[in-house]
């Protein structure tokens, strides 16, 4: 699923209210963004129900270079992991067994 079909259940569902595609794009923007703001401030953003956005830090390390196959160091980066709340969990395993 992409942000285009997101938005699109968003305008689809009659308890969120939304008169127009953009408004419901506008409302999907800002949900993304708050998430990266929490994220970066605060190191994590959590939705109950649903799952814990948090930084991770990955050590450096040796790798290859897969065109050439020669040794090279990858350095240390922040990335952004993502654990599955319980809730949700829960729904895809229900819904997974029908």
């Amino acid at each position: 699923m992409n942000k285009a079909q997101l938005v699109d259940i968003l305008l689809k569902n009659k308890e969120a209210g939304f008169e127009s595609k953009a408004g419901a794009e506008r409302a999907f923007d800002a949900v993304i963004g708050a998430i990266k703001e929490g994220v970066s401030k605060d190191g994590r953003a959590q939705i109950i129900g649903f799952g814990t956005f948090s930084k991770r830090t990955r050590g450096a390390r040796n790798g290859r270079n897969p065109q050439t196959g020669a040794p090279m160091k990858i350095a240390a980066f922040t990335t952004v992991g993502f654990k599955v709340g319980k809730e949700f969990k829960d729904d895809v395993n229900k819904k997974g067994k029908k």
